[in-house]
């Protein structure tokens, strides 16, 4: 049991540094305009919160990024449809 939670906490580490770097991109992205990329980027960024939020049970967050995700879910299907 101890060296599976030890190896979910390594996991969860790397998931934050990955989304801190889809964050940076993320931000890149929109000062730069570069839509449709915010929200294929963004996406990724809120289900790794989500997954971390579930681990520690952090309600709020969670919940706020499954509302994002869900946003961006829409953008990402308009932007099909319409396009």
């Amino acid at each position: 049991m101890k060296f599976s939670m030890q190896k979910l906490a390594n996991q969860e580490q790397k998931l934050k540094w990955f989304a801190l770097v889809l964050g940076i991109f993320s931000t890149i992205a929109t000062i730069q305009d570069w839509y449709p990329y915010t929200m294929f980027i963004s996406l990724p960024f809120c289900l790794i919160w989500i997954y971390c939020a579930w681990l520690h049970t952090e309600r709020q967050l969670k919940y706020i990024n499954i509302i994002f995700s869900v946003l961006y879910i829409y953008g990402i299907a308009r932007y099909f449809l319409l396009h």
